[in-house]
């Protein structure tokens, strides 16, 4: 009888082969959308200066008509429909990744805001909306002084 050097993780190495190979086989060709619940959310920048805070979103397909915007106390929201386009009588499609529907995302705004002061401009397929800080919201500096 020979004697065999016992490996505690040489199981758990082919099991995690295995698995890997399972979970590639299961996205293999198919697009991350196809397995969300339907709508789509825009991806957005969110960037803070001295006076403002600016938000970015990327709106791609949509004119400035198709987004609402609020402002209920600190919380930001946008709301929109991405209208899919008209298909051809005799298209079939291969592949189909890109999004449609109705979306909104809400967010929550770092600092205090002046919602009579707040500027929202599109321009190629960009959404800049420009938030100004209240007075009280705004950094202030404290000069030390020295006795």
């Amino acid at each position: 009888m020979e004697l065999v050097p016992w490996k505690p993780f040489g199981d758990l190495r082919t099991l995690r082969r295995e698995m890997d190979d399972l979970w590639s086989r299961f996205w293999e060709g198919k697009p991350l959308a196809e397995f969300m619940p339907q709508g789509w959310a825009p991806s957005a920048d969110i960037s803070e200066t001295k006076d403002k805070v600016i938000v970015k979103i990327d709106l791609p397909g949509l004119e400035a008509g198709d987004v609402q915007l609020s402002i209920s106390g600190d919380l930001l929201t946008v709301k929109g429909e991405k209208k899919q386009e008209q298909e051809e009588k005799d298209e079939h499609h291969h592949y189909v990744e890109r999004s449609y529907g109705a979306f909104q995302r809400s967010f929550r705004l770092p600092v205090e805001i002046d919602s009579d002061k707040v500027q929202a401009k599109f321009d190629k397929g960009v959404l800049r909306i420009t938030l100004a800080k209240t007075a009280r919201a705004k950094k202030k500096e404290i000069k030390v002084q020295v006795k």
